[in-house]
């Protein structure tokens, strides 16, 4: 997609076309206004939608990728919210490719995908929605139907995929741990035409660049560009890069190595004498600083561009079942895919089958894809940034919330 086709599609003037009603349900930034970014990822094949979420201002993209069907019609996997923005962006591509045939929920404790796919499928009334396994709800486990998402038309996916209608063009592997309290689920989609592995959560990379989303909002970026409650907001491209790399190691790590904390008492002082004083900041109520060494921190935490599974996946949730997941590692891995595309942070990602087997090396006790095979990038995080979600780990296990770790593989 040429840059002036793109600026024609974000030239929206009417800030009831970014409106969304229902944000109360899960109360995320940017609330009830949601702008959406479409990119053409594969030529006339794939296409991704991107909007922005997250909380007091470390925002990372949530994404929404299309996939145009063989025989006419769009594959959606993950919808986004359906505001009037998103669906004409998505019916521009209807009228040009035929309706949106399958939605599909990858996951099922994401509350942050599963609230939009019930009114999203609304708008395509023609569409049949698939979702993951073992569906469930917080603080009432309600079912799906009271959730928004269509009774007649909504299933679960098939353990065998030939049992759907799109089994020709795509492969998927189930990824299903059982929490006690809950399921892990993630369903893993391969496009066999244009070779691509659609993800939502299990892994990511993170780019150097702020994603072009952000060009619609900047501001959470120049909020986290600051050194302190004493630095103007100023916008330029110097803090669009540093606010974005700084949201990243906030969104990643929640308290990385690079950041000290200012006591409440202390935060509030500075907040009295701060030049942004403004509801939008805050009230100069910015209760960290940044130490000298936080853009080291970054490097290692991009590591290029290297695919990595999140911190609190690595010690909350894949621990709990290592057989499992390197089962499903391993069938995701046998398919031949050359690109990631992925729910959140960068897209697409180039990565091969054993970059993304690499990802998962913390699972075994002798890595069978040595660490040091690929060079540097292939680095895992750094233990001082992961002791906050350590600390968090040790924290449940001791309320009884979580259980610890099974044994390595």
């Amino acid at each position: 997609m040429n840059a002036q086709k793109q600026q024609d599609m974000h030239s929206s003037t009417h800030s009831k076309d970014w409106s969304w009603p229902f944000w109360p349900a899960v109360p995320l930034y940017p609330y009830g206004r949601r702008r959406t970014f479409c990119s053409e990822v594969v030529k006339d094949t794939i296409w991704t939608f991107d909007q922005l979420h997250g909380i007091l201002y470390a925002i990372v993209p949530i994404r929404m990728t299309v996939v145009k069907l063989e025989a006419g019609g769009l594959f959606v996997y993950a919808p986004v919210a359906p505001t009037i923005e998103c669906i004409r962006l998505v019916n521009e591509l209807v009228a040009k490719h035929g309706d949106v045939k399958y939605i599909i929920l990858p996951t099922s404790s994401g509350l942050e995908h599963k609230v939009f796919v019930g009114p999203f499928a609304r708008c395509f009334p023609q569409a049949q929605v698939f979702v993951a396994p073992h569906q469930w709800s917080f603080p009432l486990n309600l079912p799906l139907s009271w959730l928004g998402f269509p009774r007649s038309r909504t299933q679960e996916l098939p353990e065998d995929i030939s049992q759907t209608p799109f089994a020709s063009e795509f492969d998927y592997a189930v990824l299903d741990i059982d929490l006690g309290r809950g399921s892990f689920a993630e369903v893993a989609v391969f496009h066999k035409r244009s070779r691509t592995l659609l993800i939502t959560d299990s892994v990511l990379s993170v780019p150097e660049d702020p994603p072009a989303i952000f060009d619609l909002d900047p501001y959470p970026l120049l909020f986290h560009a600051r050194d302190n409650a004493f630095d103007l907001i100023e916008d330029n491209q110097a803090n669009r890069h540093k606010g974005w790399q700084r949201i990243s190691l906030f969104a990643i790590y929640f308290r990385p190595s690079a950041l000290e904390p200012v006591g409440l008492g202390q935060a509030l002082r500075d907040a009295k004498k701060a030049p942004n004083r403004s509801r939008k900041a805050y009230f100069g109520f910015f209760p960290f600083r940044w130490k000298q060494n936080w853009k080291q921190t970054f490097d290692a935490l991009r590591g290029n561009g290297r695919p990595f599974v999140a911190p609190i996946l690595q010690t909350l949730i894949f621990p709990q079942a290592p057989t499992q997941v390197l089962n499903w590692v391993v069938k995701v891995t046998n398919w031949d895919f050359q690109r990631i595309i992925s729910c959140h942070f960068d897209s697409p990602i180039e990565a091969s089958p054993r970059q993304f087997r690499q990802a998962f090396a913390f699972l075994e006790k002798n890595p069978s894809v040595s660490e040091n095979s690929s060079g540097s990038d292939s680095q895992p995080l750094l233990e001082e940034d992961l002791r906050f979600i350590r600390e968090l780990e040790a924290d449940l296990i001791k309320r009884g919330i979580a259980t610890p770790a099974k044994e390595k593989v």
